[in-house]
């Protein structure tokens, strides 16, 4: 559980952490534009969410394990990569081959999870690893903020020996699961179409504010997302062993987590980044500041978390995701009322986190729990699946943001706050209405 917890958090914090050590990196390229230094999130976020459902799907094939320690292996070096980069294009690149580590990580360690434990603990621990990845988002803006007052080059290097810790405990660890001998690979073009459409929507999303959305290349990007889209889905319900398999979506819980991990993520990323850029940039906190400002919202999800599994034993996995998502849209409310030019942490900004961290922790354990309800050998497709989802999720929560807040002002915020609100109550929407019929 330590070794597929700690993995899990160090490749999902860095898709967070860097957030606020934009500044510091841009001033160590002297030259480089804003737009050129948002690349770090970008191409990072491009490849992770692109990458996921392929890794996933070849993990089953080739091993996890085998997936698992090649992917703490790439994303440890390419972290030291990062580290000691001598310029802004090395620096890119390393991240890039970075989140190629990270997508071989996560769906492949929630996938090693369940044969490694009876299923009588299943709900805990994977409410466990869940509430990692919650824990991980919420974290990486303090976290980030305590580590680029040392020196941006932190935020990377501190993943050396964490990699290196977990690399030889998995080996020693970790069992091997694959599929017999002699099962099918999977459809080489189903996975070509969908890394091909995945990478389309998430460059469109990312360029969009920046270009225009009515701008010839958004709009060729969004076409062409669209082809891509519909040659996978053709390739998902004729090909022998497609990279999506379509079962996966028979269920009602897996079908709404699916899309509830979307809606929430994009609120959820609106979150992460437009408390830390308000607190610098309209209330004019130093990054150090802003990040342990947002610490209690992390610390709450924790709380949460750590209880994931006996509230989901209680109350089933729909009341919990349902109240978190709406904790979300309540903290959006909040903020629009009650954040204003003039600081006031403790009466403004901090009740909301706490009703953040609230979310975080009670919302994403049974979402991410809903890859349980598929069929073992789907385990390791279906949390690339979920993970996908949240990953396009948290870049269109993103590409919101930029666009709703062109300049730092209290009006572009609260519009990115009630697009906040809004996604929080139409994931709370989408569960209730894909909840299952009976309860087991």
């Amino acid at each position: 559980m330590a070794v597929l917890g700690a993995v899990a958090f160090m490749a999902q914090l860095d898709f967070f952490v860097v957030n606020v050590a934009l500044d510091g990196i841009g001033q160590s390229f002297p030259g480089t534009s804003v737009a050129s230094v948002s690349w770090i999130l970008s191409a990072y976020a491009i490849v992770f969410a692109a990458v996921l459902v392929p890794a996933g799907r070849i993990a089953d094939h080739w091993g996890r394990k085998k997936m698992l320690l090649s992917g703490v292996a790439l994303f440890t070096l390419t972290s030291a990569v990062a580290a000691a980069a001598p310029s802004l294009g090395v620096l890119v690149g390393a991240r890039a081959l970075q989140a190629v580590g990270a997508a071989m990580i996560v769906p492949t360690s929630l996938g090693l999870l369940y044969p490694s434990f009876p299923e009588r603990q299943h709900t805990l621990v994977v409410g466990l690893w869940a509430g990692v990845g919650a824990i991980a988002a919420s974290a990486g803006p303090p976290v980030g903020g305590l580590l680029v007052t040392l020196d941006w080059r932190w935020i990377f290097l501190i993943n050396v020996p964490v990699g290196i810790a977990t690399l030889v405990a998995g080996a020693l660890l970790l069992p091997e699961v694959r599929q017999p001998r002699g099962a099918a690979v999977p459809d080489a073009a189903s996975a070509l179409t969908l890394l091909l459409a995945v990478s389309l929507l998430v460059l469109a999303t990312v360029q969009g504010p920046g270009w225009g959305w009515t701008d010839l290349r958004t709009v060729a990007l969004f076409a062409a997302t669209a082809l891509a889209a519909a040659a996978t889905v053709e390739r998902t319900l004729r090909a022998k062993a497609p990279v999506i398999e379509k079962q996966l979506f028979a269920g009602r819980q897996f079908t709404a987590a699916t899309a509830a991990l979307f809606l929430f993520s994009a609120g959820f990323a609106i979150v992460l980044l437009s408390t830390a850029l308000f607190m610098q940039e309209v209330w004019h906190f130093s990054p150090l500041r802003a990040g342990v400002s947002i610490a209690p919202a992390p610390l709450t999800s924790i709380a949460f978390a750590m209880n994931a599994g006996p509230i989901q034993h209680r109350l089933g996995r729909t009341a919990p995701a349902v109240t978190g998502t709406l904790a979300m849209a309540l903290a959006a409310g909040y903020w629009i009322a009650s954040v204003h030019t003039t600081p006031d942490y403790w009466g403004g900004m901090f009740p909301g986190l706490i009703l953040v961290g609230l979310a975080g922790g009670l919302t994403q354990a049974p979402l991410f729990a809903a890859a349980g309800t598929l069929a073992p050998e789907r385990a390791t497709t279906g949390s690339a699946v979920l993970n996908m989802s949240r990953q396009i999720g948290s870049a269109v929560g993103v590409a919101l943001l930029v666009a709703l807040t062109p300049q730092a002002t209290t009006t572009g915020f609260d519009h990115a706050w009630s697009v906040q609100a809004g996604a929080g109550i139409a994931a709370a929407g989408a569960l209730l209405a894909l909840r299952p019929r009976h309860t087991p």
